[in-house]
């Protein structure tokens, strides 16, 4: 067997975790992974991915796991097999975007049992994820955030130690809130120039090159312009959940929020319009049924 540069464990191979657990394969690594869904297993095992029988097995095997979750829930259950597992002091990397509570609730449970957990949470899609075109928020146990480096490099382009434990989440929430407000102003303004009577790709290939851009304008534009929403970078049901933690925060610390605030019945139209299971950039559609723009032949009236 080839020399590996470590061993990792990923627990949920989803469109983030799967695509770290197949960039630290190629990057060199031994990848052990986890996931309920048969259809990700399988993916990853195409890929390279060992796959545990289950999380207990997983972290009896790796010394340093990564959790890539949807739900808080998820993130307690794992927490609490590896804790039944009794193995020797892991470091767990939880990559996932959950309120501080969720965090801090299995920080304290990992702890107990000898472990160290890092708050890890991921700036970038799913589709930079791909390409390794992500940045690690960590936040915790300095040391431990410096060992990972190495580990972090293979699926990221860079990693900032943001401190005290929950820093990073608190920094994600910052992040996400941009990202909200960008992928609704993308919209908003395809829109507008479609409404106008300009051509999608040519409102994005204009705007790109301007003041206007962005990477969300970047990312999602060319979505907007072929109305091709399937392939989800971010799914618009996994998206609520986020946007419903940066809501709570932002109110817990008394922090106006009126841009943010704006989108979220834009998102929740999207949810309930049938757009649960696709990309966050199908806002243009809700949008452009508000504006009563119709497409036609790459046209628009």
């Amino acid at each position: 067997m080839a020399r590996t540069k470590g061993t990792a464990g990923i627990v949920g191979l989803g469109i983030m975790g799967g695509a770290f657990a197949r960039n630290l394969v190629s990057s060199g690594w031994r990848v052990i992974g986890h996931d309920i869904d048969p259809k990700a297993r399988r993916a990853a095992a195409r890929a390279g991915v060992e796959i545990a029988k289950d999380i207990q097995d997983l972290a009896a095997r790796a010394p340093v796991i990564i959790t890539s979750l949807p739900h808080p829930d998820a993130l307690h259950d794992t927490v609490a097999a590896i804790v039944a597992a009794k193995v020797k002091p892991r470091v767990l990397a939880e990559a996932g975007t959950f309120t501080l509570d969720d965090k801090l609730k299995a920080e304290r449970a990992l702890n107990k049992a000898g472990h160290t957990m890092l708050d890890c949470p991921i700036s970038g899609t799913g589709s930079q994820a791909k390409v390794k075109d992500v940045v690690v928020y960590a936040s915790g146990d300095t040391r431990a955030i410096r060992r990972l480096k190495p580990l972090f490099a293979g699926f990221s382009r860079g990693v900032h130690d943001l401190g005290t434990f929950g820093n990073s989440s608190r920094m994600k929430y910052v992040a996400n809130l941009l990202v909200a407000i960008h992928n609704v102003a993308t919209a908003e303004a395809m829109v507008l120039g479609m409404k106008a009577g300009l051509d999608p790709k040519a409102i994005f290939e204009t705007i790109k090159t301007g003041a206007g851009n962005s990477r969300v304008f970047e990312l999602r534009g060319p979505m907007m312009v072929s109305e091709k929403y399937d392939d989800a970078t971010m799914k618009v049901k996994v998206w609520q959940k986020d946007m419903a933690v940066i809501g709570e925060f932002a109110k817990a610390i008394g922090c106006p929020t009126p841009l943010f605030t704006a989108t979220e019945g834009i998102y929740d139209t999207a949810l309930k319009s049938g757009y649960a299971m696709q990309d966050t950039a199908a806002v243009c559609a809700v949008m452009e049924k508000m504006a009563g723009v119709k497409r036609r032949g790459g046209k628009r009236r």
